[in-house]
This record gives structure tokens, sequence and C-alpha cells, in this order.
């Protein structure tokens, strides 16, 4: 027979715990949203020093060697911004399951058990 009482019990207390973890939640996503807004800006500014420098440029051979350096700086920037915003979004999503931690393992140990 199937206890409304209890299941209304653990409805409230999954709902509680998830609550309190929204606060941590946002403050992933602002961080989130901060680094991207100042990788942007850094992007921003070092493709604007770029075309400076590619305008001063008397040669070909010095516009080629400023090319490929602004080209692999950029995609090394990319790299280490990806990286470092996949990590973020991994612990955002560990911070954002952790409340239902325990009720799916308390959930899935009842179920095997029945």
């Amino acid at each position: 027979m199937i206890n409304f009482d209890e299941a209304n019990k653990k409805g409230k207390e999954a709902m509680d715990a998830a609550l309190k973890n929204y606060s941590e939640v946002a403050k992933g996503f602002q961080a989130i949203a901060t680094e991207a807004s100042e990788y942007s800006k850094k992007s921003f500014q070092d493709a604007a020093s770029f075309v400076e420098a590619l305008s001063g440029a008397k040669s070909i051979e010095t516009a080629f060697e400023l090319q490929s350096g602004y080209v692999k700086a950029s995609y090394e920037s990319f790299v280490a911004e990806a990286t470092k915003l996949g990590e973020m979004y991994a612990d955002l999503a560990k911070t954002a399951y952790k409340p239902y931690e325990a009720p799916i393992a308390k959930a899935t140990g009842l179920s095997t058990a029945a």
C-alpha cells in the first residue's frame, strides 16, 4: 500500500534541498557569464591590436608573421577558455545534481531491494 504521507514528506525534502541549492547554481551561471564576457572583451582587444599592427606592416613577410602569430595566439587562447568553461559547466552540473543524489540513491536502493 502506498503511504501518501511518507511520499509527501520525501517530496518536500527533495524540494527543500533543491531550493537551497538554487543559490549555488545561480552563482555558477553568473561566474560562467562573467568569464565569457571577460574572454569576449579580451578577444576583441587582441583583434583590435592585431589590426592596428597589421595596418602598420611594411612588407608581406611582416604581415604574414603578424597573421601567423595572431592566429596561433587566438587558437591557444580559445582552447584554454573552452577548457575552462567546460570545467565550469561540469562543476555547475555537479552542483545542480547534488540535492538529487541522496533521494535517487535511496530510491534506487529501494527499487533493487523490492
